[in-house]
């Protein structure tokens, strides 16, 4: 491992976003981490983390060095009465890990097909769709702890998941390079399909297996969301945001339409996807950057775009729900400057 290469990350964001690094590593085995230590020491502690490259926002220069994250392994660890422990290293890529996971009968992880980005990013966004996060399914997270240069393992617990963030988005979890998840898979399956979209489906409503909710997933994103390697995004660029029920009963009184979901807690996840839509953004561009033409909620890049370019657009979109809903968006991404 060099701390001299440069390399363009214009191919390996999904946003497709001119990006250079100006040091630039490739994680390739474990024996390279205290190399990747050394690394930090040298950059005083600050380092960019990439794996898929999914669910980020990448300046046109980056000068801190960037460490890319393409550790590979998956194999069953433990088997217990009720659960396979299963691990995959942090550099595999999410969607075949998840049909690696069907083909071998452990099952948990279906709803979560087709998402982009690797095994190692999935605890830090605290991934999910169509009704499953992957906090349900982890039972840790095995790390490297880049100023102390040694390995360390955090419980779910330890991870503080909730929706859409966990400890490794917070300061005190980003001197952590995740270098492979622990999943606790049940061996008594039940199918998770309450999400409207699955609920509705043909396909399910007799025998709900695992292959087939895993291919009805497939099919309904494929239907709504853009391909990154057609067109360039990120996927859901903002999250869905979550209000008291206060809130949430003015909002249905003056939009009725509005699409919300009633938490455990008694708050609100509002479709943050619907109220761009509202604000007359769906299929709008501004400059090199737009909103989907299906899909609200995706920011696409139609050429040649930059960090600053989606900035400003998502901060646009931002500023138009805030006027309209009285509801202030957060993006998903998270931003490399």
């Amino acid at each position: 491992m060099r701390d001299d290469i440069t390399q363009d990350l214009t191919g390996l964001n999904t946003l497709r976003l001119v990006s250079h690094a100006a040091r630039y590593f490739r994680l390739d085995s474990e024996q390279q981490l205290s190399m990747v230590t050394q690394c930090v020491q040298r950059a005083g502690g600050r380092i960019y983390m990439l794996g898929g490259g999914s669910n980020l926002v990448l300046r046109e220069h980056l000068l801190r060095p960037v460490v890319h994250n393409l550790l590979k392994g998956i194999r069953l660890i433990e088997e217990t009465p009720d659960a396979y422990i299963v691990e995959a290293a942090g550099g595999e890529v999410w969607h075949d890990f998840v049909a690696t996971c069907i083909r071998n009968g452990w099952y948990g992880l279906e709803n979560l097909a087709l998402i982009p980005g690797t095994v190692g990013a999935c605890p830090v966004q605290n991934i999910g769709a169509y009704g499953v996060e992957v906090m349900d399914r982890i039972a840790s997270v095995c790390t490297w702890d880049l100023v102390q240069g040694r390995p360390r393992s955090f419980s779910a617990q330890e991870c503080a998941f909730s929706y859409r963030d966990s400890l490794f988005k917070k300061p005190a979890g980003q001197g952590y390079l995740i270098t492979a998840v622990r999943f606790r898979l049940p061996r008594q399956w039940t199918p998770t399909i309450s999400y409207p979209d699955l609920k509705s489906d043909p396909e399910l409503v007799q025998n709900a297996t695992p292959q087939k909710i895993f291919d009805a997933v497939c099919r309904i994103r494929q239907a709504k969301l853009p391909d990154p390697a057609i067109i360039g995004n990120a996927g859901s660029f903002f999250k869905n945001p979550i209000v008291s029920a206060a809130q949430q009963s003015q909002l249905k009184t003056d939009y009725p339409a509005l699409v919300t979901y009633r938490q455990t807690d008694g708050s609100y996840k509002l479709a943050a996807g619907w109220m761009i839509e509202q604000c007359g953004w769906k299929g709008r561009t501004l400059g090199r950057v737009g909103m989907h033409h299906r899909q609200a909620l995706v920011l696409v890049n139609h050429g040649g775009a930059t960090a600053t370019d989606v900035l400003a657009l998502a901060d646009a979109v931002i500023a138009s729900v805030r006027q309209k809903f009285d509801v202030t968006l957060e993006r998903e991404p998270v931003l490399f400057d």
